[in-house]
């Protein structure tokens, strides 16, 4: 009788065990997928407001176009040779 107790108490106290890692573990995935769900929102966030900012600067530069640049004057070609 003292050995089933024994035996019975040792199930039991695995049972356990099992039980509280099996919770512990789904209370990390929920963490997980928390932390996860809060990034996603955060990239959309900074996309939205990159893209925001991509747009009002194209629009800015088709508005007020960049001056033209000068034509450079070609360089002197380099020096003649000596002669021999």
């Amino acid at each position: 009788m003292v050995a089933t107790t024994r035996m019975q108490d040792r199930a039991n106290t695995a049972f356990k065990k099992k039980e509280e890692r099996a919770r512990e573990g789904a209370r990390a995935m929920d963490e997980y997928n928390a932390d996860r769900v809060s990034e996603m929102k955060k990239m959309d966030r900074l996309k939205a407001l990159r893209l925001a900012k991509e747009a009002e600067d194209a629009a800015h530069l088709a508005a007020n176009p960049p001056a033209p640049k000068k034509p450079r004057k070609a360089k002197a070609k380099a020096k003649k040779k000596k002669a021999e």
